[in-house]
């Protein structure tokens, strides 16, 4: 990352935690050599700054860790320049589908070769499920009995999260693991969804959920403290809020995830959910992402219209399957 401290410039840290959400330029001690230090600089987005350590999150969606020690320099900087209106990037579903689970993370993982399982106190399906777009490395007898122990250690159903090509369908099948909740992964360019208009009503991007967001997410129920865990979770998040309508986003890399984007019953058709999407692509750009991506079920016919007009496409399909009971 090229410096942006002028040369012979006074170095000091002008910046605290009341600055996150901002970009931020920040030089480091990394080591000293002979006497000699070494400095790094950094440029990104001030993801947190908690029990001595600030993590800055870069254009590219790398999250770099930093101790509060060692700043020697650190000032807010302007938003980052748009990039040119871009083309949705080409991504195998495999490479997209583990962008989006590191968006939507689990509390718990563990390997089974290219499976990755996945638990968070039963806490959507999405985070307690196997990402099974791989070889298990073993054969397929096998592979089910091991997702289904390790679920049953944890008191939850076993599922898999099966992408609609998936080799395995017809083996599943045949052992009567049962289909369910079809889902489309839908891409857009962002630069259209940044000029969405405008709610008129003040919308609200912070880093962390408040009582009233996490009050409007309806998902939550009994499960509140592992779901502030999983939705909290990922490269760089945000949370936009307003009068009547929530939504979240997490940006890695060129892409940002658009999720839990709700209105409440009386607030609904006052184009609250374009208002709240507009905000958070804005913020997307700044940090570098040029493309768009959202999960929504098969089924939803209204949501689907809505991310028609959106410019949405479908990019894959998936589905879940768990044992018969």
């Amino acid at each position: 990352m090229p410096a942006d401290f002028s040369a012979g410039a006074r170095l000091e840290v002008r910046i605290t935690p009341a600055d996150v959400g901002k970009r931020v330029s920040v030089r480091q001690l990394t080591e000293i050599v002979d006497g000699h230090p070494t400095f790094t600089d950094t440029v990104g987005v001030l993801a947190s700054w908690n029990e001595g350590v600030v993590n800055i999150t870069r254009r590219d969606g790398m999250t770099v860790p930093i101790t509060e020690s060692a700043l020697v320099a650190g000032k807010v900087v302007p938003p980052a320049p748009p990039r040119r209106a871009a083309a949705v990037p080409a991504v195998s579903d495999g490479d997209l589908e583990a962008v989006a689970s590191r968006a939507w993370p689990a509390t718990e993982t563990a390997a089974l070769g290219g499976w990755t399982l996945r638990a968070a106190g039963g806490f959507t399906r999405r985070a307690n499920s196997v990402l099974a777009g791989g070889d298990p490395g073993m054969p397929l007898d096998d592979a089910l009995a091991a997702v289904v122990r390790w679920y049953g250690e944890r008191g939850t159903t076993p599922y898999l999260q099966l992408p609609d090509s998936s080799p395995y369908a017809a083996g599943l099948d045949a052992r009567g693991w049962v289909r369910e909740a079809d889902t489309l992964v839908r891409t857009a360019p962002l630069a259209p969804l940044t000029r969405l208009p405008r709610a008129a009503t003040e919308i609200t991007l912070t880093r962390t959920p408040d009582a009233d967001w996490l009050a409007t997410y309806h998902r939550t129920g009994d499960l509140a403290d592992v779901a502030l865990r999983v939705v909290s979770g990922g490269p760089s998040v945000w949370f936009a809020s307003t009068q009547g309508a929530i939504g979240r986003a997490v940006v890695e890399g060129p892409w940002v995830l658009f999720g839990a984007v709700e209105v409440i019953p009386e607030h609904r058709r006052k184009g609250l959910a374009t208002a709240v999407m507009g905000a958070l692509a804005r913020r997307a750009a700044e940090e570098g992402a040029t493309a768009a991506y959202l999960q929504v079920e098969a089924d939803n016919d209204g949501a689907r219209r809505l991310y028609d007009g959106l410019g949405f496409t479908d990019h894959h399909g998936y589905h879940y399957r768990r044992p018969a009971a």
